[in-house]
């Protein structure tokens, strides 16, 4: 199959440069893998590669074209018909997802923490279809309180804080009394067990009593902070386990975790632990997914012009008056998004330039912009 997939592309690449015809080689592949083992008579294929080539040219971008303020367009448009709602992610029914308008405004203002963080995490082959051992990684991944297993209790007349550990829950959660015991010592306290019960002593007084026993039930048993929820779902290739709040650092470093294929929703935790180029990926993964499932189509190229705009200097940025928009090299473009007295005051302390390059300031003061028509400029040289 190789061979013959080669053999189509040396034919493929000798009939261009016949034809004298450029396409760019990811085209290329494409074709060779759509034409596959299928008999093509040179004729044919030099028509299959004349059409691939019109259509080629019909997608270039012409010299002058203003791409920005078209995928401004192209996004801005159908985020008018996008609804404002948080729906149950699917499949899943106990769990919410922000989705639409308000998911898009997040992704583009490259906010630190989404508003419903959650993480989809995948398998090695050897666990994902194991149901007992997935479920090991997802007590692992899921953060136990001690009210989550136990009933705290106060005893005034002792001056102390009483755990009863409930048993089905704590060994559900593959916990024992020991590892209880072992965190309480850990933070500090004086503890007195027995086999059923774990006694906190507390100085005498009703307000530290009540806190001490506040501070008890968040105290956290396992699992990694910020995950409050994980789920597990049967999926075509095993099972996957959908969290509610991300710590993608801290699960990567879990066995059994395909780090590979594991993804969070956080963009931001995405740039620190994976890197700028992986941040950008998942700016147009999420734009896209968010887009296609409100059932509106953007092509492909202008969410790949957000995402390398909010990524190019190695950072994060948003889109907005502390980050992209704020930072225009033009005083006038600055001026005509927001604060502009203070945009054009500090321009004009600073001794500022302006080179009436864009589109806004050329607008501004109204000249013809360097767009269409206005990219030539004509020089006549009169008869001497």
């Amino acid at each position: 199959m190789a061979k013959t997939t080669e053999k189509l592309k040396e034919t493929v690449q000798k009939e261009l440069e016949k034809m004298k015809i450029h396409i760019p080689e990811s085209v290329v592949d494409k074709l060779v893998a759509r034409i596959g083992r299928k008999k093509v008579s040179i004729k044919d294929l030099r028509n299959v590669l004349k059409e691939v080539a019109e259509k080629f040219a019909q997608h270039m971008i012409e010299p002058g074209e203003a791409v920005g303020i078209v995928t401004a367009q192209s996004i801005g448009e159908p985020g008018t018909q996008m609804t404002m709602r948080t729906f149950h992610y699917a499949g899943v029914a106990e769990m919410n997802v922000t989705l639409g308008l308000p998911r898009l405004i997040e992704i583009v203002d490259a906010r630190k923490t989404p508003s419903t963080p959650m993480m989809e995490i995948h398998l090695l082959p050897k666990f994902r279809d194991d149901r007992k051992k997935v479920g090991k990684i997802a007590s692992e991944i899921e953060i136990t309180k001690i009210i989550d297993i136990a009933e705290v209790e106060t005893d005034i007349t002792n001056m102390q804080v009483i755990i009863k550990p409930d048993l089905k829950k704590i060994r559900k959660k593959e916990i024992t009394m020991d590892n209880i015991k072992e965190k309480l010592l850990e933070k500090g306290y004086e503890i007195e067990s027995n086999k059923s019960t774990i006694s906190i002593k507390s100085e005498p007084s009703y307000r530290k009593l009540h806190a001490l026993a506040t501070e008890i039930k968040v105290m956290k048993i396992k699992g990694k902070d910020g995950v409050s929820r994980a789920l597990i779902k049967k999926e075509p290739e095993g099972y996957v386990i959908y969290t509610e709040g991300s710590n993608f650092a801290k699960v990567l470093e879990i066995d059994g975790v395909d780090q590979t294929t594991t993804t969070t929703n956080n963009i931001y935790e995405i740039f620190e632990v994976l890197g700028i180029e992986a941040a950008r990926n998942a700016i147009i993964d999420e734009a896209s997914k968010t887009l296609q499932e409100q059932g509106l189509n953007v092509d492909i190229r202008h969410i790949m012009l957000v995402a390398d705009l909010v990524t190019n200097k190695g950072t994060v940025e948003s889109i907005g008056r502390h980050g992209v928009s704020g930072k225009k090299s033009s005083v006038l473009a600055r001026a005509a998004f927001e604060i502009t007295v203070n945009h054009l005051l500090n321009a004009g302390v600073v001794g500022e330039d302006e080179p009436l390059v864009g589109v806004t300031e050329n607008i501004i003061v109204g000249q013809p912009i360097s767009l269409g028509t206005g990219v030539v400029q004509l020089v006549y040289k009169p008869k001497r």
